[in-house]
């Protein structure tokens, strides 16, 4: 692999620094440098001596004394120590005729004479300094060390430039070679061809169920743009990240969880996932959203990756729907890739006028009241979003579960008399499906016999159904 060669050619192994700090500093240095003991023995002669004289002084003096009762024949010599006149050699006077001419003398008793030597005078002022002289030395040598290091700060870096990309290397070959992953077919085409794609983070957490692969592709002719509907836990969110994530891992030269892998070279990947309000610039979950999505619209391009999941949640229903539709057909003819997850299932019309929108949905299985999420992604718009079925796997009390079966009920018989498709519009949730009989239908029904759908586009048509709406409430 070219990226291992040139990393073992470059390598430089700081042999000579870490020499240095191995045989000057010791293994547990202390937090500060100004505690001392920071400098090994044996780095500097100096400092082994100060702390010799500092750990064995009084070994020092008993072998001093016996040195010079040994070299004088005086064996009532002593050498004593105190805070007046400091260290000292005492002989007694009847001796004093043996006393070598190198003694200086220093002070006279009665029946004694107190003398100094080089040697011990130098030995007193070491001594009685030690402490003081062992700290700055051990600052003089630390800092000529740091100063030292500083000059290949430069070698440093790079060697920790290239040990970091051995073990992104290194790490990203044993997850490679633990779950699976396999080498993907990277060209600069625009195709993203997934078989059996995972995702990475997901299907390594223990959620109590099997993690499901699936297929996706995206190309620039004919699924360039992917409307993908279905209830909530479905798996929709997760699907469209680990595309995101798999792309990444791929043009960063990694393995991917899949069976197979081609991917075209993108130059950026947006997302817009999630929902939260910052409330420190006081802006809304909506706002928040729609600052993401701008974003996005001014800085794609035709060879970028977008994820989108959910836009125009957090406004009224047709607002909302508007702004996902327009953000969905401008995406569109700008050409990226795009995954867009949504409730808004009228998106899914969209494959009718522009060619290259998919519509897919996340299946899951109706049992009777229940429903059972299959996490498999297929083709084709999901029907409706099983929502009161997730809120009772969420807990919610059966008896608000009866009251919002009731107002969906009401809502979709409105829908079916106004021909239209648009969900969860304010069209008089509360009212009784006897009293909207009595809406004056007939001039309105006229009204869109005479429309001319094929000469609408779609934000014309949203508009003439809120036009049609505010009728009906006012009747």
């Amino acid at each position: 692999m070219p990226l291992l060669l040139e990393i073992n050619r470059e390598l430089d192994d700081l042999n000579d620094l870490r020499e240095l700090l191995k045989k000057a500093l010791v293994e547990e240095p202390p937090l500060s440098s100004r505690e001392g003991g920071i400098i090994m023995d044996g780095f500097s002669m100096e400092l082994d001596e100060l702390r010799l004289i500092k750990r064995d002084g009084k070994k020092w003096i008993a072998e001093l004394e016996a040195k010079e009762k040994e070299s004088t024949r005086i064996n009532s010599l002593k050498v004593g120590y105190n805070r007046v006149f400091g260290y000292y050699i005492e002989v007694t006077k009847p001796n004093l005729h043996l006393v070598p001419e190198t003694y200086v003398r220093k002070q006279t008793l009665i029946n004694a004479e107190r003398f100094i030597t080089p040697q011990l005078k130098e030995y007193e002022e070491k001594i009685l300094g030690a402490e003081d002289r062992i700290l700055e030395i051990e600052r003089e040598l630390f800092e000529d060390i740091r100063k030292r290091v500083a000059k290949e700060s430069e070698r440093v870096r790079r060697t920790a430039s290239l040990i970091s990309g051995l073990d992104v290397l290194s790490s990203l070959s044993e997850v490679a070679d633990k779950y699976n992953y396999i080498k993907p077919q990277i060209s600069d085409s625009g195709i993203i061809d997934f078989k059996e794609s995972r995702h990475p983070v997901v299907e390594r957490m223990d959620l109590g169920e099997r993690f499901v692969p699936n297929d996706v592709k995206l190309d620039l002719e004919e699924n360039q743009f992917l409307i993908i509907t279905g209830p909530n836990m479905a798996g929709k969110s997760t699907l469209i990240r680990q595309v995101a994530l798999i792309v990444l891992m791929a043009q960063m030269g990694s393995f991917v969880p899949a069976k197979e892998a081609r991917i075209g070279i993108v130059d950026k990947i947006f997302t817009r996932v999630g929902a939260s309000d910052n409330l420190a610039r006081g802006q809304s979950t909506f706002m928040v959203e729609m600052v993401e999505t701008a974003y996005i619209i001014r800085h794609a391009t035709s060879r970028s990756v977008v994820i989108l999941d959910e836009i125009g949640r957090g406004t009224s229903t047709f607002d909302g729907m508007s702004i996902a539709w327009a953000v969905a057909e401008f995406l569109h003819d700008l050409g990226c890739r795009t995954l867009f997850a949504t409730h808004y299932h009228e998106l899914a019309q969209l494959a009718i006028s522009k060619r290259r929108v998919k519509n897919y949905n996340v299946f899951v299985k109706e049992d009777g009241e229940k429903i059972v999420f299959l996490r498999k992604f297929i083709p084709g718009a999901a029907s409706h979003s099983y929502g009161i079925q997730v809120a009772k796997l969420a807990g919610v009390p059966e008896k608000v579960l009866k009251v919002a079966q009731r107002v969906l009920t009401n809502l979709e018989k409105t829908q079916s008399k106004l021909g239209g498709s648009i969900r969860g519009g304010q069209l008089g949730l509360f009212e009784k499906a006897e009293e909207r009989e009595e809406l004056k239908e007939n001039e309105i029904l006229e009204e869109i016999k005479g429309l001319d759908p094929q000469s609408m586009s779609p934000l014309q048509a949203l508009s003439k159904l809120m036009e049609i709406k505010e009728k009906l409430q006012k009747s």
